[in-house]
């Protein structure tokens, strides 16, 4: 029997630490109510509270990876998940709004992290015609983690409080950091493990760059931003993670309150788009890859990128002409498949222009989403607030999505950073 290659075991390692990601991150959704009745916050309070993570993590983006491309995955990404476990345990210590914001926003800089290393693994250990069905499986993890997380951690939460919920969390993540730093090699090439069949492999068929394994050049700030790649890729991205986040901050409370449903109950209605989400991830992996086997690498992310975002912005319009739970859950399960499937062709993007510099132009798209992501956060509850009405909020988010379709139409995944 074929020995499984060992790439396969890096890609389990980083769904793992994906489905991980977002539990600790949903859990404070999950925890609202409990959260604010502790410590006596209000809805624009917690709103806030929520959007300090989604700051924290935009803004440390760039940074780490920059951190990824200087020092490799193995050592950042250690860190970064052991430090952003211990800030997930920190919560339970919070004792006033002001201590909440600051281990939140700290939390959310320490996950930043996550994702930009990953993709720098990626263009190291994973063939190009491997990279949509990895870049999916890693996102889908996400999806399922937080859908997952809902109802148990909701359950946890009712169980044992939610101070030991964020405790339990951080215990797994300290474990998983322990792991991923005894396995895993920034290069194949230095692994021990690997079979001199599956590095031949790798390295004959992984993206070319002027040096994988030794530092890459400096990127400069003027390459960087002076990219109109880049540009429209940080603006399609806002537009996928503003659609997103709404699933990771709001839905759960909105969908409990509108329909009188209790926290277990609220918990599965609210996974449903979540594991659409994970579903669509999965899907657009698929797509991406057979398409760009066919050999058309610029319609493997452009044509299935337009796809999903055109489907997240028609869910999202008709979730709102929704009477039922079940009919407002099913209308958003589209969106979210399709804001979903933006993610693969996204995060290949980034390693298809960024090579050896992947990490620091994936965290760049990135930071631009979770800029989107901290205004979920806010706009929700404000719209509702100004006007009285959640109407408001899925018009913009429906408008920001055609917007990512239009600039989708001027990226060209061919085309390097230098030249774009």
């Amino acid at each position: 029997m074929k020995p499984i290659p060992k790439r396969y075991l890096l890609v389990t390692l980083t769904f793992l630490l994906s489905v991980l990601l977002y539990i600790d991150r949903i859990c404070i959704s999950a925890a609202k109510e409990p959260v604010a009745e502790s410590l006596g916050f209000s809805d624009t309070q917690m709103g806030w509270v929520m959007s300090a993570f989604a700051l924290g993590y935009a803004l440390f983006q760039v940074p780490s990876g920059l951190l990824a491309d200087r020092f490799g995955p193995r050592r950042v990404l250690s860190i970064v998940v052991g430090v952003w476990s211990i800030l997930t345990g920190l919560t339970a210590a919070a004792f006033n709004y002001t201590s909440m914001l600051i281990v939140r926003f700290l939390f959310g800089a320490g996950e930043a992290g996550a994702f930009p290393n990953m993709a720098r693994a990626t263009f190291s250990w994973i063939p190009m015609s491997e990279r949509g069905r990895v870049q999916g499986i890693n996102f889908s993890g996400s999806r399922f983690g937080a859908a997952f997380a809902l109802p148990v951690v909701a359950w946890m939460i009712q169980s044992f409080g939610w101070k030991a919920s964020f405790i339990v969390l951080c215990a797994f993540g300290l474990f998983w950091a322990l792991l991923f730093y005894m396995w895993f090699r920034d290069d194949p090439i230095e692994h021990p493990g690997l079979s001199d069949e599956e590095r031949t492999y790798i390295i004959e068929h992984r993206q070319t760059s002027e040096s994988t394994a030794a530092t890459p050049k400096k990127l400069s700030a003027g390459t960087l931003l002076g990219s109109r790649n880049m540009w429209m890729t940080m603006g399609q991205y806002f537009a996928s993670n503003f659609t997103f986040f709404f699933c990771l901050s709001w839905l759960y409370p909105h969908v409990k309150a509108r329909y009188g449903l209790d926290m277990v109950e609220a918990g599965f209605y609210a996974s449903l788009p979540l594991l659409f989400g994970g579903f669509g991830n999965w899907f657009s992996g698929w797509m991406v890859d057979k398409i760009y086997n066919k050999g058309h690498w610029s319609l493997s992310r452009k044509g299935v990128a337009i796809t999903g975002f055109t489907l997240a912005s028609l869910g999202l319009l008709a979730s709102i002409r929704m009477e039922s739970a079940f009919g407002a859950i099913a209308c958003l399960s589209i969106a979210i498949f399709g804001a979903d499937m933006t993610l693969p062709p996204s995060w290949s993007l980034c390693i298809d222009i960024g090579k050896s510099r992947a990490g620091a132009v994936s965290g760049t798209m990135n930071m631009a989403g979770n800029i989107g992501a901290f205004l979920t956060a806010l706009a929700f509850p404000y719209f509702q607030a100004w006007t009285g009405s959640v109407e408001p909020f899925f018009y913009v988010g429906a408008g920001l999505n055609v917007l990512a379709v239009v600039m989708w139409l001027f990226i060209d995944p061919t085309r390097a950073l230098e030249d774009s």
